[in-house]
């Protein structure tokens, strides 16, 4: 019969082959060695639970620490590729420290966010938040939370993307394209991501002598597809459509060719956060890349650093500017 000792080696039987005792093989496998064990003894740490095939009991662990080991990630919605990358990004930081995550999906304007727990200090360690306000968590006041995309005013660490940068970029390549009129396809949602892009184009676009025209739509298709008929069906239309969302940009797309315009031959289009739907698209989108599995990461490192009691600051991606043939210079 096999030993319980042989079936699951423990921190004891590590330490023994590494020669060391197990407070160290406990500080080297949490990761906080660091300036108090040398990197050849974490080595040898490393190396010999490798050996062994030992993995911590987290169940223990978390008894021990007060702790459930477990994160709810809010999210506006679970329909977009973009949140399904940022879980990917959290998940897997959270897994490599023995976290999981439950995500929640909590629709903008719902109201406060309600917990999926009865008693939410008791069943999760932290927060993390995207895309939307820090007031409507108060349910989970006293709980330690990182925001994501949202507004860096608030008093909780954020990780956003530099939207605002993104947009200026859009707009000087299209000015620079010869674009004078611009049409600004803008999602209708009162979020801090959306409304920084909008104040980055109109600012960038009036300040090289432009003038833009805005129409506001659902992030759907279908809604993006009547809002950009909107500006493109008038006696003098924009040359560019820059739209705040690859899906808005999508439905502009169907505007343009429901009304005889070709892209870019006719009008340009540009989109925001490059999913895979941009090169889906013909001819691919011109657009900007949000890592946004990046920004899962990022989130969920700044969450941990929180928890194990630090002051992380609050912290900027940028975006990158990705040209395809979506956009030329104006007929």
């Amino acid at each position: 019969m096999t030993s319980r000792s042989a079936a699951r080696p423990t921190s004891r039987d590590v330490a023994q082959l590494a020669g060391v005792s197990q407070s160290t093989v406990s500080l080297v496998l949490a990761g906080k060695w660091a300036g108090r064990v040398s990197a050849a003894t974490a080595e040898t740490v490393q190396e010999a639970a490798a050996r062994l095939g030992y993995r911590p009991n987290q169940a223990a662990r978390s008894l021990r620490l007060g702790r459930t080991r477990t994160v709810l990630l809010v999210l506006p919605t679970l329909s977009s590729p973009f949140f399904g990358a940022l879980y990917t990004g959290a998940a897997r930081v959270a897994a490599e420290h023995g976290f999981r995550i439950v995500v929640y999906p909590w629709p903008d304007g719902s109201g406060p966010a309600d917990s999926p727990f009865a008693a939410p200090q008791e069943a999760i360690d932290g927060l993390l938040a995207s895309s939307m306000a820090v007031e409507a968590l108060s349910e989970f006041a006293g709980t330690p939370v990182v925001m994501l995309d949202s507004d860096p005013a608030g008093a909780a660490p954020t990780v956003d993307f530099d939207v605002a940068d993104g947009m200026r970029r859009v707009a000087r390549h299209v000015l620079g394209l010869g674009h004078r009129y611009v049409g600004h396809v803008a999602a209708g949602v009162d979020e801090w991501t959306f409304r920084s892009r909008g104040r980055a184009l109109v600012e960038t676009v009036v300040a090289a002598g432009g003038r833009l025209t805005r129409a506001a739509t659902a992030i759907d298709v279908a809604a993006a597809r009547d809002a950009a008929a909107g500006l493109l069906d008038r006696p003098e239309r924009p040359t560019v459509l820059v739209c705040d969302d690859d899906q808005i940009a999508a439905g502009a797309y169907k505007a343009a060719r429901t009304l005889g315009l070709e892209v870019p031959a006719d009008v340009s289009i540009t989109g925001f956060d490059d999913i895979l739907l941009a090169t889906a698209l013909e001819p691919e989108l011109t657009t900007v890349r949000l890592p946004a599995e990046e920004l899962g990461a990022v989130g969920m490192a700044t969450l941990l650093d929180l928890l194990e009691g630090g002051s992380p600051p609050s912290r900027s991606l940028p975006g990158e500017l990705i040209v395809r043939d979506s956009t030329a210079p104006p007929p």
